[in-house]
């Protein structure tokens, strides 16, 4: 089975750093383009960060850009997201994602249709 699974979230201070992984199983992630997206109570889901086959490229949103690092291990086939300088903002579930649409540079905000089951993020002021 094609599996997804986050882990990682905590309760933080503003200013602190966490680092969430998503272990994936059933495929090869190198092959294909993984995505980091948040979900807040009354905001739009926003793509946060994105990854690329074979590490071939990476995204950032405007709002995490300089704070957030995306990487892969192949080896463990898990994608991170390195978090710091955590803001009361960054408070979501996150999730991460993939279309299995093998071999492609990864975009923002594209049609995932793989799912994990997400990990709370909250930052206290």
């Amino acid at each position: 089975q094609v599996q997804l699974v986050e882990s990682g979230g905590d309760l933080v201070q503003s200013g602190g750093s966490l680092r969430l992984s998503c272990a994936a199983s059933g495929f090869t992630s190198d092959y294909y383009a993984i995505g980091w997206v948040r979900q807040a109570p009354g905001k739009q889901r926003e793509g946060v960060s994105c990854i690329g086959s074979h590490d071939g490229n990476k995204g950032y949103s405007d709002s995490v850009q300089g704070r957030f690092t995306i990487s892969r291990d192949s080896a463990k086939n898990t994608v991170y997201l390195q978090m710091n300088s955590l803001k009361p903002d960054d408070t979501a579930i996150y999730y991460c994602a993939t279309d299995l649409i093998i071999g492609r540079a990864c975009t923002l905000n594209p049609d995932y249709n793989y799912w994990g089951q997400g990990t709370q993020v909250t930052v206290s002021s």
